[in-house]
């Protein structure tokens, strides 16, 4: 297993930030040769399950996940939301948990952590696999925070 963080700013609001970071297919759009299918009918709470799909023909695994905190962003001195993703395939394991924070005088911090095992890979591979993690979670919440004109609520 390997922990790792990715931390970014925005001048978005938390809520267009939360939006952003809760569309599940959008994710797979950031991540290359990804596909997201959210197996839920309620895509936005606890119990929702998804599965990230990564790789070409034969040669691709799935990233099965399911929501199990669920804590939109609000107001007050308790307001980061909080969303924790546990994933349960049988190649990729772990957890994965992002916060959103409103930043005093406007926009939001977001804080990516997680904690990734791939079976098959050996321990001492933790350093390389967090690095990767860290590199491809940073441009996808890169790409997730992007602005995007017409779209973006700020």
């Amino acid at each position: 297993m390997s922990l790792f963080r990715v931390t970014r700013r925005t001048p978005l609001p938390p809520a267009e930030v939360w939006r952003r970071l809760t569309d599940w297919p959008a994710h797979g759009a950031q991540v290359p040769l990804t596909r997201t299918r959210v197996l839920t009918p309620d895509p936005s709470g606890p119990g929702t399950r998804f599965t990230a799909r990564t790789g070409v023909g034969p040669l691709a695994f799935d990233d099965p996940m399911e929501v199990v905190r669920w804590k939109p962003p609000g107001e007050g001195p308790d307001a980061a939301g909080v969303c924790r993703l546990r994933k349960h395939g049988r190649v990729v394991t772990g957890w994965a948990e992002f916060e959103v924070r409103a930043e005093p005088g406007g926009g939001t911090l977001v804080v990516w952590t997680e904690e990734i095992g791939v079976r098959g890979v050996p321990r001492a591979a933790g350093p390389v696999l967090g690095g990767a993690g860290r590199f491809v979670f940073g441009r996808a919440l890169d790409g997730l925070l992007a602005h995007r004109p017409g779209r973006d609520t700020r």
